[in-house]
């Protein structure tokens, strides 16, 4: 890979379009606003003149600048990736909003790397192989940002996989994330393989981190519950100190905190999988009941944590008394609740809602430098 390099490719809307990368990038850029490209707000270099003439003219002179900053320039074998993520965006169900990230230098592809959820070939390419540049496709009624990338080593292919989900946190190394796939240079062909193979694949991998975290959650908060309550039979430490009255209020007080704050992994994830349970369709019709006393639970901790977001004030007893009975019914009734979710499955993305505007990228991962 040149230490400068200029990446030519044609776009059906915007013509020639230029992008300057490697670790002195800043002189492919020189000689391109030398040359009279002009660059838009996304950092991509475009050739606004339309004669063709014109045109042949501007890249000859590019080609000669380029050479006096030591800049190599290359032709992609491919159209421009924003033709190629917004031919497939309308093709797939739902409402895709699509965009061009620029990783001029090396280092910044290292950006990605954290938030990236997947188990494939996008996953190992994008900490292996040079990638000056990507697209993105955010849908918000889903919560699914996917990353579409031209497949390195290939004169044609891409390959597609997707950052991970909120409210989850980083996904590198996640046990649960999808494997990306290879997607053909036809649009109609590629968005059928997204919808047809790699979406559903991604809607039961979020499926399963949900349950496990919230699995893990309430695991956490049940094994704190029974040293608590050993605590108090015995009215010892486990190191068997003797415990006076106020070490047990302090313990009890601790011990109500940390159920509040890894429930609320449960408030986080509880919703959409309740949503997908379908007692009356599984072999356990019976569980029906206990899973409406979980939901009407976790709308109770779901308005505690709505109070206090809106800055409402709670002693710690106030909070321990409100919280407490819902974290209790989930600890009760968590066996149902678990079958019936791993049970279930993901709804198809064709009966998706489509809610506010998307987002463009996913809470807490960096913004592309330009």
């Amino acid at each position: 890979m040149a230490d400068a390099q200029i990446i030519l490719a044609y776009s059906r809307d915007a013509g020639i379009v230029a992008i300057a990368s490697g670790t002195k990038y800043q002189a492919a850029q020189g000689a391109l606003q030398d040359s009279g490209f002009h660059r838009d707000a996304a950092g991509v270099y475009r050739l606004q003149a339309e004669d063709p003439d014109a045109s042949r003219t501007t890249v000859t002179g590019l080609v000669r600048s380029a050479k006096a900053y030591g800049v190599t320039v290359t032709t992609s074998t491919r159209r421009f990736i924003d033709d190629t993520v917004r031919d497939i965006a309308v093709l797939l169900p739902g409402n895709w909003e699509t965009q061009v990230e620029l990783y001029c230098h090396p280092v910044w592809q290292e950006d990605l790397v954290p938030w990236l959820w997947d188990s494939g070939e996008l996953g190992r390419a994008v900490q292996s192989d040079r990638i000056p540049y990507a697209a993105t496709l955010t849908e918000s009624a889903s919560g699914t940002t996917l990353l579409l990338v031209e497949r390195p080593g290939h004169q044609l292919d891409y390959l597609v996989g997707a950052f991970t989900p909120e409210p989850f946190d980083e996904g590198y190394g996640e046990p649960h994330a999808p494997r990306s796939i290879v997607l053909p240079p036809f649009p109609g062909r590629a968005a059928r393989a997204i919808t047809d193979r790699y979406l559903p694949a991604y809607d039961r991998a979020v499926h399963a981190r949900r349950i496990a975290a919230a699995a893990g959650a309430l695991d956490r908060i049940r094994t704190e519950h029974d040293t608590w309550s050993a605590m108090v039979a015995s009215n010892r430490y486990s190191d068997a100190t003797p415990l006076d009255i106020d070490a047990l209020g302090t313990a009890t007080a601790q011990f109500l905190d940390g159920a509040w704050r890894d429930f609320l992994t449960v408030v986080d994830h509880a919703p959409a999988l309740l949503e997908r349970c379908s007692p009356a369709a599984a072999p356990w019709p019976e569980d029906t009941d206990a899973l409406a006393r979980l939901a009407d639970a976790l709308g109770d901790a779901q308005a505690v944590r709505e109070e206090l977001a809106r800055g409402t004030s709670r002693t710690r007893p106030e909070l321990g008394a409100r919280t407490w009975p819902a974290i209790a019914t989930w600890l009760t009734h968590s066996e149902p609740f678990l079958r019936q979710a791993r049970a279930a499955t993901p709804h198809p993305r064709s009966a998706l809602a489509v809610a506010a505007p998307p987002r463009i990228l996913p809470p807490g991962r960096p913004t592309p430098r330009r």
